[in-house]
């Protein structure tokens, strides 16, 4: 389980098709120094295990199933990423209950830009529109963000000074697509009634 607060912004070194499925390999010296083999991390959103460490990077398979369902397998070499170690059992839950399951794709329809901070609207999916709620939470590309408009087509969320220095978030551009990861509460919510 991760919270959706990004620690660290990595940079994608090498991505390697294997198969079907493919091998990151991403430099992340912020974060490597206490990651084991075995553990969770969050790569824009997406829950991956470390499969390798050397010197400030790590490595992780990625199932074609993954890259079918994210923005993983578009990433290019160089590629700056959003990193997330997953949430210790005794620590806080600062963002919002995120799993690392992206549930689907969405892309940058416009970006407004304040003096304090930025307004971004993504088109979303019309199977996720009913997950989405004013003031609900919302993972986008790994990050805990709150819903601030919603319609059956698209959402729109604010970004502080911080989102936009610490993550990815800061540079991304209208046609630019994202992880998403919806609720899960509002999912479990769903299926309880159904």
């Amino acid at each position: 389980m991760f919270t959706g607060l990004v620690e660290a912004m990595g940079t994608l070194v090498k991505f390697a098709q294997r198969g079907s499925g493919a091998l990151l390999q991403v430099q992340a010296p912020m974060i490597t120094p206490e990651l084991q083999l075995g553990d969770s991390v969050a790569v824009n959103g997406v829950c991956l295990t470390v499969t390798d460490l050397d010197q400030g990077a790590f490595s992780a398979d990625v199932m074609a199933e993954t890259l079918r369902r994210t923005t993983l397998g578009e990433l290019a070499s160089g590629a700056k990423v959003n990193l997330e170690r997953a949430v210790r059992a005794d620590g806080r839950l600062g963002g919002h209950i995120v799993q690392g399951h992206v549930d689907g794709i969405g892309q940058l329809i416009s970006r407004s830009e304040g003096v304090d901070w930025d307004d971004l609207v993504f088109g979303l999916p019309s199977q996720l529109a009913r997950y989405a709620a004013s003031k609900g939470s919302i993972a986008i590309d790994g990050v805990s963000l709150t819903v601030t408009s919603v319609s059956d087509q698209d959402f729109g969320v604010s970004l502080i000074p911080a989102t936009l220095n610490q993550t990815t978030l800061g540079n991304v551009r209208a046609g630019d697509k994202v992880n998403l990861e919806m609720d899960v509460i509002a999912k479990y919510v769903e299926r309880l009634l159904a």
